[in-house]
Order: structure tokens, then sequence, then C-alpha cells
């Protein structure tokens, strides 16, 4: 693994987009970009933790904001309204993920942080799809702390990570957006899977804090490739450097959910190293 950057906080939602890897700092606020060259720019400050973002298929940033509980669009350097979630939960969103057709899907964990369901209950997270026109509602509920998310098959699958129940979960994404046939894409036993991304032969990369690793599954749980880092590994993302398909890890030094508030020790960086198949296209 070769680090690309750090001295960061707690690094989280990599993206590929124009070229670029995209990455936001949460504790710091900001959104930055890595560029051919190496070099780390700050493209945007916003408070918000989470802060994680997509982009949609006309290239406009969107965020999921905690303090406005919207998904905010960039828009000539400044933040506009895109969908407003604030009916949906009190709690700030966690992750997103636009799809081909602008359909952004945003969970939430919907509980104060580091609450676990008790086995057999429905937990409180939920995905919700907030459409072009601004209008959000909730598509799929009883997630135990909904994580990562990535899509499949082109778009017709959407694969969020449970953490709490150590598993990939799977939905059909419908024409109208809504998520069916709800099933577990892959168990990963002892695993915290958190930020995810899939590639193009089918199997889906998970990064796990706790572990240290990030690593490559097929569906069924078979695994496939991992890859170890010295610090907690956030999330992933596939994208290209020197000309090849490169697998992008977003890593901090975690200091468990009891000192998450008062931690200053991030250390957060971005790993890459080569991969052994290219992004999905979803």
């Amino acid at each position: 693994m070769h680090i690309l950057t750090s001295g960061h906080g707690l690094v989280e939602s990599p993206r590929w987009h124009d070229d670029r890897l995209w990455f936001a700092d949460w504790t710091a606020g900001r959104i930055n970009t890595i560029d051919a060259e190496g070099r780390c720019a700050t493209v945007l400050a916003h408070p918000s933790m989470p802060l994680c973002f997509d982009f949609l298929p006309d290239g406009d940033l969107v965020i999921a904001s905690g303090p406005r509980r919207a998904l905010v669009r960039l828009v000539d350097g400044q933040l506009v309204d895109h969908a407003d979630l604030s009916h949906l939960s009190t709690y700030g969103s966690n992750d997103l993920v636009i799809d081909a057709n602008g359909n952004a899907y945003v969970n939430n964990i919907n509980c104060d942080f580091g609450t676990m369901t008790p086995e057999g209950q429905a937990a409180p997270g939920f995905v919700a799809l907030a459409t072009a026109d601004g209008q959000a509602r909730v598509v799929a509920d009883d997630l135990d702390f909904p994580n990562g998310m990535t899509l499949l098959d082109g778009g017709r699958t959407l694969v969020v990570a449970e953490s709490y129940r150590g598993r990939l979960t799977a939905f059909d994404v419908a024409a109208n957006g809504a998520l069916e046939n709800r099933r577990v894409w892959a168990e990963v036993p002892g695993h915290f899977p958190d930020g995810i991304c899939a590639d193009a032969d089918g199997a889906i990369w998970y990064a796990d804090v706790a572990s240290q690793v990030c690593v490559r599954v097929a569906e069924g749980g078979k695994r496939l490739d991992a890859v170890e880092l010295d610090r907690g590994a956030f999330a992933c993302a596939l994208g290209r450097r020197d000309g090849r398909p490169a697998l992008f890890v977003v890593g901090a030094h975690w200091p468990g959910p009891e000192n998450f508030a008062t931690h200053t020790n991030w250390d957060g960086a971005v790993f890459a190293t080569a991969a052994p198949a290219p992004a999905a296209t979803g």
C-alpha cells in the first residue's frame, strides 16, 4: 500500500470522479481532491458529521449535510438545496450514492452512535430515495447501522453494508427507484463492513475499521483478496493510477466509540494499491 497523503482527520467517503480521487475529512469539515501528480487540494469546506457525498450525472457535487438535514448541491461555488430530509429523521444522514438517473440513495443509522439493535428486533436504520424533483422517502428499513453503499449490475442492484450485522444486504432497484427483493449478498462474520465499492467483475471491496483491513468478496461471501493497513480502514473506492485500475482506501487511527468525540490523533491517510479489476459502472 502506498500513502498518497496523510496528516488528515477522520477521512471518509472516497469517490473517483473527473480523473481525480475525492475524499472527505469529517473532522476538518472539508472535501479534498488528489490529482494524478499526487497534489492534495481542498474543494469545499462544509462542517458536517458525517460528511458524505456523490455526483449527479451532470457532474454536480451533492452532499448529505447533517446541519441542514438535507442533500445540498454545489452550484457556482454555492451550496443550494437539493432535497429536504428533515422529515425522515432527527439524525444526520450517513452514506450517499447516486445512480445514472440522478436518483440519490442516502442512508441513516437513525439512532445514537454506538447503539446496537438486540438480536431479533427491527433495527432503526433506513435508506431513503431522493428524486430529481427534491422529494425524499424511505425505501428500505430495518438496517442495523447502514454504512457504505454501492450499485451493481449497471445500477439494477443496490448493496448496503450493515456494519452491526456483519453483512452486505442487496436490493433490486425498480424502475421508479424503489428497492425490492431484499436479500443477503454476503455474510462477513467477525467483521464490521464500513465503506464499500464494486468492481467490474461483480465483486465488492469493503473496509473494516476494527480489523484494519480492506477485503474483496464475491456474492455469497467468498473472500477473494485483502489488503491490510496500519490503522482503521474506513472506506474504499476504485479508480486509476498510472493508467491501471487502483484501489484507494481511506484510513485513520480509530480510538473506539467511547473516545470518538474527544480524539485528535487521527492521522488520516489515503492509501493506493493495484486492483485486480476496474470499477463497476452504476
